[in-house]
């Protein structure tokens, strides 16, 4: 059984954060949502994993990744040259997955099962084309969406469908024989320009296939928006925190709750409310942090009080009353400017939300 893991495309709702990198190194819990994903195969006993990157954050994926070797994992990059869709991703790695079984796993979900189960059973069963996880939804017209007989049979499944036959959800991760090669091979772009994966799966059930589905019980997030980013941030925390300082907390501090403080941080004269995580290095002096904050490497905060945000590696907070529900790259500075008469003077990148409190 290989892997192969879906990292490409640009981005776009994550932006300005994806202007300078790649949406699945964005830190959830202060780790790369990526990073979770190779975890969960590894766990599941796959190891030998294709990485589908595109030109403009290959490189990173690739420096943050490297050889796979400290996931336990062999990892191999493959360009995908443009976002031409899922089908046309897995028909651009058929040189690396030819002739074996694979799991095919998006590189910017969340979920809180292991997979390990769901490979096995797939494994065990040879008469099995395909097999794919499933989530109820409450708006199934936003995703792909399955249709389901009373024995665990997908028999048909639509990208997006206006009037929804089931509320089951594609969740982003899919078990599949060679044989999708061929079924990719004979459908066409959709409506949208792309070899859908769905139209493959569905090609693949019309060439006699059999198709089953393991039905998620837990929690799934997708990652690609900032509500998105701050739902899986508290949810990794809350879920999977394990608590533990490493760094030093002063007699005048106050840790409560799960809270994790990394080697090399300074908490003077503060509160830290968990669940909480810190990076290495950070310095917090005089200031409120928490609950369901995750702090990045080398971070300053500094007579503020933040909670329920994501500050990324060596961004500085300084003398703001109160910061929430906020998501922050990397070195971003935040403090006070000059009063200008009443005022506002900003310097905001594109595609940026700005909210600001009624007088």
């Amino acid at each position: 059984m290989k892997g192969l893991v879906l990292a490409g495309g640009s981005g776009t709702r994550l932006r300005p954060l994806t202007y300078t990198g790649a949406k699945q190194l964005v830190p959830v819990a202060n780790r790369p949502v990526l990073f979770y994903v190779i975890d969960n195969l590894v766990h599941a006993g796959v190891t030998d994993i294709a990485v589908i990157i595109s030109p403009e954050t290959g490189g990173e994926i690739r420096r943050a990744l490297g050889d796979g070797s400290a996931f336990g994992a062999r990892l191999e990059y493959i360009l995908q040259d443009r976002p031409a869709g899922l089908a046309h991703a897995v028909a651009t790695a058929r040189p690396f997955l030819e002739g074996s079984d694979f799991v095919m796993y998006l590189g910017d979900n969340l979920v809180g099962m292991k997979i390990q189960e769901a490979v096995e059973a797939f494994t065990a069963d040879p008469s099995l084309a395909a097999s794919v996880m499933l989530k109820e939804v409450p708006n199934p017209s936003s995703f792909g969406v399955a249709e389901v007989d009373a024995v665990g049979n997908v028999v048909g499944l639509v990208e997006k469908p206006r009037e929804p036959k089931s509320n089951l959800a594609l969740v982003g991760i899919y078990l599949f024989r060679p044989s999708i090669f061929d079924a990719i091979a004979q459908i066409k772009p959709s409506p949208r320009g792309e070899l859908e994966i769905t139209d493959a799966i569905s090609k693949l059930i019309e060439l006699g296939g059999t198709v089953k589905f393991t039905r998620l019980t837990s929690w799934w997030l997708d990652t690609g928006k900032k509500d998105d980013m701050l739902l899986a941030n508290d949810t990794v925390l809350d879920d999977w925190l394990v608590s533990g300082v490493e760094g030093h907390v002063d007699g005048e501090s106050k840790v409560s709750g799960r809270v994790r403080i990394g080697k090399g941080a300074r908490i003077v004269r503060s509160v830290i409310r968990g669940p909480t995580i810190v990076g290495e290095n950070v310095e917090i002096v005089d200031s409120k942090i928490g609950p369901f904050t995750a702090i990045g490497d080398g971070v300053r905060v500094i007579r503020s009080t933040v909670e329920h945000s994501v500050l990324m590696a060596e961004s500085s907070i300084t003398d703001i009353p109160r910061l929430e529900d906020s998501l922050l790259g990397k070195r971003v500075l935040v403090r006070p400017g000059p009063a200008r008469h009443g005022a506002l003077s900003l310097m905001v990148g594109d595609d940026c939300v700005v909210e600001l409190s009624q007088p």
